[in-house]
């Protein structure tokens, strides 16, 4: 069995098993690393971070299918644990869907998460969003089902109805995707905790994806009180991105100020610990092994 594929068979067992799924979000491949280092048996590419990492721009509509794709595969090929990608509308109608779902599985991922929007898509959790009629996205679903090869690489389907038409609408929406082939429901932004235990209620007996985006028109709920209700992931999405962000401007600003940061070294790691991190000794030990003579 090849990694990838042992790594595909270890996230269908994960989702199998009583304990919830928790993947904090990444948005390149040493955030992958640091989520790995720091214990999660799973991680969360963000589209959001994505677009903000990559292009500097917000998460509405900008990054396109071959820039996030080459994230995917960055991020898979440094992490030995599960991917659990953003994969936007599909870029496009069922025929696309088909290929993006091709070029999904070759990254190396382990899942991957297709929305209801229009497109141009936004951010889940902003303002202006418009959703597909809801069998346009099952035919989607069904493109995504049939695209895939490998059974243990999963299609989640996403509905951002609960903003446009309503809970009931989106929980309707969800069950549609469910029945055409999807293996994860994640219905984004419920608005209150009540509404969370009622679209758990209401989809029992369906593995659920819950987002905790941090900031954003959902209740930030911890892991165990999302298992508690029925949920079977939950991806903390751009904590890590909102943390470096004011981590780096507030280092950006004391350089502006004081034209140094020796003052900030306790806020930093050293040199020694990142490069140990990254892993310059590995890759010095492997320099000496193969050194001509």
């Amino acid at each position: 069995m090849d990694r990838i594929s042992a790594i595909r068979k270890q996230f269908s067992a994960m989702l199998k098993k009583e304990d919830i799924i928790i993947a904090p979000g990444c948005y390149d491949a040493l955030s992958a690393r640091i989520v790995e280092a720091t214990g999660h048996n799973c991680v969360y590419m963000t589209g959001f971070g994505t677009s903000a990492s990559l292009l500097g721009l917000p998460d509405m509509g900008f990054i396109t299918m071959p820039e996030i794709i080459d994230n995917a595969r960055r991020i898979a090929g440094a992490v030995n644990i599960p991917v659990i990608a953003d994969a936007d509308t599909g870029y496009g109608n069922p025929l696309n869907v088909y290929r993006t779902v091709k070029e999904y599985e070759r990254s190396g991922v382990a899942a991957i998460h297709i929305e209801d929007q229009t497109f141009p898509k936004r951010c889940g959790h902003l303002e202006g969003k418009e959703v597909v009629d809801p069998e346009e996205m099952v035919q989607k679903i069904k493109a995504a089902c049939d695209a895939r090869t490998d059974d243990d690489f999963k299609i989640i389907a996403r509905t951002d109805a609960r903003a446009v038409m309503g809970l009931d609408d989106a929980i309707a929406r969800a069950r549609k995707y469910y029945k055409a082939g999807a293996d994860i429901i994640f219905v984004e932004s419920p608005y209150t905790v009540d509404e969370f235990k009622y679209i758990a209620k209401e989809l029992h007996g369906i593995p659920l994806l819950a987002n905790m985006a941090e900031g954003g028109k959902s209740p930030m709920l911890s892991a165990n009180e999302l298992q508690q209700m029925g949920y079977k992931i939950v991806i903390f999405p751009v904590g890590l991105l909102f943390a470096a962000s004011q981590a780096m401007y507030r280092l950006s600003q004391e350089i502006k100020e004081k034209g140094t940061n020796r003052d900030a070294f306790d806020h930093m790691w050293t040199f020694k610990q990142f490069t140990d991190f990254i892993g310059v000794p590995k890759c010095n030990a492997l320099s000496e092994k193969y050194r001509s003579n």
